[in-house]
């Protein structure tokens, strides 16, 4: 009959050295070659967690070398950090907003530590220091591990990497109980059940880490997918909206060429401001191009500093109030106070330029624009109404989705692709904020976006 030989403490401990020091290099070569800028983030919290939980097990392998304080309290401290910062890497990839969680996870991990220290400052036996030790590791793996049935995406390597921990819970359940029910005075023991925990939990975390790379990859291909989906639908908007007015401006300017002299100087003005408009509308849809293209390639600058919202709005309706006098629109801003944010102030001007300027467009003659500033459940509300045309049912679901064709005119027949409230929607994601509309037809529409308030304000 098969018997499994107990294995040597030191041997584990040494294991455990060579499988995390192995992981790290890993993991950090992975991160500086192949990830994309979105998962290096991750992947460093994941690395330097293994690369804590190596340096642990140096100094738990100076036991009686180095003072206890170094080899139990610092080691082990150091063991829940790196559990922490793996979990939170875990997180990252399951949750598409984990900051909550984050703050969660570092709170209960701070709870083990202190009460891990505390045991050992009133002489806790070395039992109940691992009880200790594995309830804290225990809980520390529970939120990500439930987080993941509470989320609706799923994928095949997001359940096994998911399924590797839950595992990995249950084994560190089995030993707390076994450690309760047998009580022993050493960290690992000698005996055949710690060994082959040992030897599972080695194998569990080797598999846990091919398993959380596969999952970088797969949310990488994903994203890399997506963008190249996103980049032929944006192609096809761009290509359609461009033939309009470069048709337009091609066949103005062939006018003013071949028969300039037939004119008179207020038909050749007339012709001449149609062709600046058509230009004009060449350039902005260029310039949303090129800014939107810059987002997704991660080539645009996002600089948040502490700025006076009142100041910027109403620098941004000095710029249309040109645009707005042509339609004798009267533009408003209302603000109780003033208000600090800290955002970027080119990214937010955008946003303010491209609502009101859509604003202006959907806007009759002799209409009114109402902006208004507000502050309201720790968040910062931005809101530009109209009392124009409105937004159809049918379009306001296609509003802010690249996939969605938005073909509506303005009241005076002034064209527009949408791709302007993609950039905003771009931009208002990178502050992590929302924006959205409110819109009936017939009764005009109010655009709004957040933006997280700064601490100072609270």
């Amino acid at each position: 009959m098969f018997e499994l030989l107990p294995v040597d403490p030191k041997t584990i401990f040494l294991l455990y050295f060579w499988g995390n020091l192995f992981t790290c290099v890993l993991i950090f070569s992975f991160s500086f070659s192949y990830a994309t800028s979105d998962n290096r983030k991750t992947l460093k919290w994941f690395g330097l967690g293994k690369l804590i939980l190596t340096v642990a097990w140096v100094l738990a392998l100076m036991r009686n070398i180095i003072p206890d304080f170094a080899s139990i309290n610092i080691a082990n401290s150091m063991i829940l950090g790196a559990c922490c910062f793996e979990t939170m890497a875990m997180l990252s990839l399951i949750v598409t907003h984990a900051k909550k969680h984050y703050r969660f996870q570092i709170a209960i991990t701070a709870a083990a530590i202190l009460f891990f220290n505390i045991s050992t400052f009133f002489d806790a036996t070395m039992n109940t220091r691992v009880i200790i030790g594995g309830i804290g590791i225990f809980i520390i793996y529970l939120l990500p591990t439930i987080t993941y049935f509470t989320e609706k995406e799923k994928s095949f390597f997001k359940t096994f990497y998911v399924l590797c921990y839950m595992a990995f819970e249950i084994l560190i359940a089995i030993r707390i109980v076994h450690r309760y029910r047998y009580p022993q005075d050493l960290i690992i023991s000698n005996d055949t059940f710690d060994s082959l925990y040992s030897i599972c939990l080695f194998l569990l975390t080797l598999i846990g880490i091919v398993g959380f790379l596969l999952l970088v990859k797969e949310k990488q291909d994903h994203k890399i997918k997506k963008l190249l989906n996103d980049k032929n639908q944006f192609f096809s908007i761009i290509s359609h909206d461009l033939r309009g007015p470069l048709g337009s401006s091609v066949s103005l300017s062939e006018i003013l060429l071949e028969n300039i002299e037939q004119y008179s100087r207020e038909e050749i003005k007339e012709i001449s401001e149609l062709l600046h408009d058509s230009n004009k509308n060449i350039y902005k849809l260029l310039e949303n191009l090129l800014d939107w293209s810059r987002v997704q390639t991660g080539m645009i600058a996002f600089n948040p500093k502490n700025i006076l919202l009142n100041a910027l709005i109403e620098e941004n309706i000095e710029l249309s109030k040109n645009v707005a006098l042509n339609k004798n629109i009267n533009i408003t801003f209302e603000a109780a106070y003033l208000v600090e944010a800290e955002a970027d102030k080119n990214m937010i001007s955008t946003i303010l330029r491209n609502l009101l300027s859509n604003a202006i467009k959907f806007t009759d003659k002799n209409g009114d624009i109402k902006v208004k500033l507000i502050k309201t459940n720790q968040k910062i509300e931005i809101s530009i109404a109209d009392n124009g045309i409105g937004v159809p049912d049918y379009i306001k679901e296609k509003l802010f989705k690249i996939n969605g064709k938005v073909l509506q005119k303005g009241t005076e027949n002034e064209l527009g692709s949408g791709l302007g409230l993609l950039l905003c929607k771009e931009f208002i994601n990178i502050h992590h904020g929302k924006i959205w509309v409110e819109s009936e037809e017939g009764k005009g529409s109010t655009f709004k976006f957040t933006l997280p308030i700064i601490k100072s304000q609270y």
